[in-house]
């Protein structure tokens, strides 16, 4: 193939790019497990695995200092796929060798689908309590609820891009005033304004807010924390100003409000998911060694309708034994310490099934180039005891 000889085809077919590859590799997998000490899992695997380039920051300027796992697994993945295409050729004495680089090759697509699409939600129950929806750890939104109709609620949510610049003016066409931000932290403390007098007022001067201080506090990147973001927003209707909220996860009842005959709630919460099928908590397990608090099993017993498909049926999860339904995966996650509240976590991954079929294609690939080597290393063995026996 001419074209074989192009400098660019020659540059990632060379053996030296897979060995630089694969030690970089190494380097950002060591580097990212010593970083999960003060970024949590999620953290890492932003900064380090699921990024083009790991950014520091240098006195308030970032800068790349090392490529990251989008930019080595995919120079990886085209050194394979240009590999096979210019450099091996089909026959049946490396076709174990093919499959294992196909294997391979479906490891490397396998995370790239994981990395853009996968979801990750939880849901948190207490026995008896029945959810339709589950929750995101990390994504907020902004919901006004309408709940003046006795037998609906319409719920408009506003997503937390519109929320985080200040000055952003929001009209959607459902609300009757538009939304204006002042101010939004990723993370923050409230306190009474009474218990707290050298923290910076709130600046709200509706409901509970106005009795509150609100201050930015560093993010959190502990897989057993959360960060919980404040925002300041004002309402404004053709006649003027209808006042300024703080709303805040800190907040768990939501701020009501009327305003020309209608009733709404508002409430700045953890981004939801609905779906057409319930969940309902009917036992919570939590086993415990003998003599300790340590955790030895927990599960939880739950009851799934679906009054789309008419099915109600009772299900058990625990660990290493998720419920698998309707693309949805519900993994036993934890709980809370009064042993009567689960905690699932609700992951959506239409590349699941990748790595178990790439880790399957790279143990057969093995197999049968182990099986072909054997095979051909026995027959020169009985083609030399026979040589010299007719000798």
């Amino acid at each position: 193939m001419p074209f074989a000889k192009h400098p660019l085809v020659q540059f990632f077919t060379s053996l030296k790019l897979t060995v630089v590859l694969l030690a970089l590799s190494i380097i950002l997998v060591f580097a990212a497990t010593l970083n999960q000490v003060h970024l949590g899992v999620w953290g890492v695997q932003e900064k380090w695995f699921r990024s083009f380039f790991v950014w520091h920051d240098f006195n308030g300027f970032l800068v790349p200092v090392f490529p990251g796992g989008f930019t080595i697994g995919g120079l990886l993945l085209v050194n394979l796929v240009v590999s096979h295409v210019y450099r091996f050729k089909m026959s049946w004495k490396k076709s174990g060798i093919t499959i294992t680089h196909a294997g391979l090759i479906l490891l490397l697509v396998g995370e790239l689908v994981t990395a853009l699409y996968q979801e990750d939600f939880q849901m948190r129950m207490d026995e008896g309590e029945t959810k339709r929806y589950s929750e995101s750890p990390r994504i907020v939104e902004l919901a006004i609820t309408d709940i003046t109709g006795p037998d609906w609620d319409q719920v408009v949510v506003i997503p937390p891009a519109h929320i985080k610049a200040p000055g952003s003016v929001v009209q959607h066409p459902e609300l009757p005033f538009t939304v204006k931000a002042h101010y939004y932290y990723p993370n923050s403390a409230l306190q009474m304004k009474t218990q707290a007098p050298n923290m910076p007022e709130s600046g709200a001067d509706k409901d509970i807010g106005a009795r509150l201080a609100v201050a930015p506090v560093p993010l959190t990147y502990k897989d057993n924390e959360r960060n919980l973001p404040s925002a300041l927003i004002e309402l404004s209707g053709p006649s003027g100003s209808l006042g300024k909220w703080l709303l805040s996860p800190w907040l768990i009842d939501t701020q009501r409000f009327d305003y020309e005959g209608r009733t709404y709630e508002m409430a700045l919460r953890f981004k939801r998911e609905y779906k057409d099928f319930s969940l309902t908590l009917l036992d919570f397990t939590h086993d415990r060694y003998p003599g300790t608090d340590i955790p030895k099993n927990f599960s939880s017993h739950l009851r799934l309708v679906n009054h789309v498909t008419g099915e109600d049926r009772e299900v058990l999860v625990y660990m290493n034994n998720p419920l698998r339904y309707q693309g949805l995966t519900f993994f036993q996650q934890g709980f809370d310490n009064n042993d009567t509240t689960t905690i699932l976590q609700v992951v959506r991954n239409p590349g699941w099934m990748l790595p178990y079929i790439a880790c399957l294609m790279l143990t057969l690939g093995l197999f049968v180039q182990f099986g072909i080597g054997l095979y051909a290393f026995t027959r020169k063995r009985k083609a030399r005891a026979a040589t010299t026996a007719n000798a």
